[in-house]
């Protein structure tokens, strides 16, 4: 396909970017990086994990997300006593029928809110693992595929470590993004005041369908990406790996391990899901500048060093970012 003619197909599927985030809009005062990020994960289908103190309105943005689609939303509290069955659902036995059936759990929705998941024991995070990842659930001796879309949307408290239990490697890097939210601004503060003391809470309304939704999927993934778009994002991901190769070699003592494969992945496909939002049929260096700290932050492992230097992940990004050269 032509660029012309794959750019006014976007331009065309797109439209309904605006709708959505008007209508999230209403409820949600400022965090326009959050909306954003939101419908980059939705689009490009990879579950997003909310990093940010209590009050930020992180649950507020995912219910008013699943409003706005017409999807079925369940939100579950994830605490140190939860179960797997809590989150899947289990066998139950019918004295009616005099036989076991299937009570389904909460995980059987399109949008699952899972609040506060770095509470949750480690029994619990990996029967959600097998839902994140395979997107099917197994109670008994029974698979049951999940229905689609299905988005993972979890929210983490930075401040309480308490009572929690730190997500794991290999389940942190099933989050396509790790999105940090920062505190409003001072008028956005007086909005969001004004709004909540008024008694007129504003409601979000349905403003597209699921199937919306999947059709706009196959259209990001059509999104055009040029070799060297896709040498820039080898680049980045390598360099977090073997930062001496790259003029990096002061980061090297500051990097436990650097970015998997599915950085490289995910990097490519949140480009092509940011373009699409811009309503552009192909990516640009900016896209993936934009997206990088997102994808990255929560793949990169610090080594001690570091830690004791107060240099953060955040920091190591933007240095990659500051030396691979930009095609």
């Amino acid at each position: 396909m032509e660029i012309k003619e794959l750019n006014e197909k976007i331009h065309l599927e797109s439209s309904f970017v605006d709708c959505l985030i008007n209508e999230m809009k209403k409820v949600i005062v400022g965090q326009h990086t959050m909306i954003e990020r939101l419908l980059i994960g939705m689009l490009a289908d990879g579950h997003v994990l909310l990093e940010g103190v209590p009050g930020l309105a992180k649950t507020l943005a995912v219910k008013s997300l699943a409003n706005s689609i017409k999807e079925k939303f369940s939100r579950i509290q994830f605490t140190p006593d939860l179960l797997p069955a809590d989150l899947i659902g289990t066998m139950v036995y019918s004295q009616k029928s005099e036989e076991f059936r299937v009570s389904k759990g909460p995980v059987f929705a399109n949008f699952l809110l899972a609040d506060e998941i770095n509470r949750a024991p480690a029994k619990v995070q990996s029967a959600l693992l097998e839902a994140m990842q395979e997107r099917q659930v197994t109670i008994g001796d029974q698979t049951y595929t999940l229905d689609e879309p299905f988005l993972v949307l979890a929210t983490e408290n930075p401040l309480e470590q308490e009572g929690t239990y730190p997500l794991p490697e290999a389940q942190i890097d099933r989050f396509m993004l790790k999105i940090i939210i920062n505190y409003p601004d001072r008028n956005e503060e007086k909005e969001i005041m004004r709004q909540n003391i008024s008694g007129n809470f504003p409601v979000t309304k349905p403003v597209i369908s699921p199937d919306d939704i999947i059709k706009a999927r196959k259209v990001v993934r059509n999104v055009y990406i040029d070799e060297k778009i896709e040498n820039y994002i080898t680049d980045i991901v390598f360099s977090s790996r073997q930062p001496a190769d790259y003029k990096l070699k002061d980061l090297e003592p500051l990097i436990s391990y650097g970015g998997s494969p599915r950085a490289s992945i995910y990097l490519a496909l949140t480009s092509k899901a940011l373009a699409f939002i811009k309503r552009r049929g192909y990516v640009i260096p900016e896209d993936v500048r934009a997206v990088c700290h997102d994808v990255l932050r929560h793949r990169i492992g610090l080594t001690y060093e570091a830690e004791a230097e107060n240099i953060t992940t955040e920091n190591i990004i933007s240095e990659i970012l500051n030396s691979v050269e930009v095609p």
